[in-house]
């Protein structure tokens, strides 16, 4: 996925008080997903990302990409 995705999910959990368990248990995931999704692991589910990021009210988008 990405670094920035990875933080953000990280850093919203912490804000709210929840562990990883809690987390995997409010959006209906599995510990191994929030784990690999906050390593920044590749082969993490579109998806399911998604599943996680409605619970702060945030879904992935596409932008544009910065060009030198």
């Amino acid at each position: 996925m990405s670094k920035i995705l990875a933080d953000f999910v990280r850093q919203a959990r912490k804000t709210y008080g929840l562990s990883q368990t809690d987390l995997a248990e409010k959006s209906g995931l599995g510990i191994r997903f929030v784990r690999d999704l906050e390593q920044n692991k590749h082969t993490v589910r579109v998806d399911k990302a998604d599943q996680l990021l409605a619970l702060f009210g945030k879904q992935l988008g596409i932008i544009d990409l910065k060009r030198d």
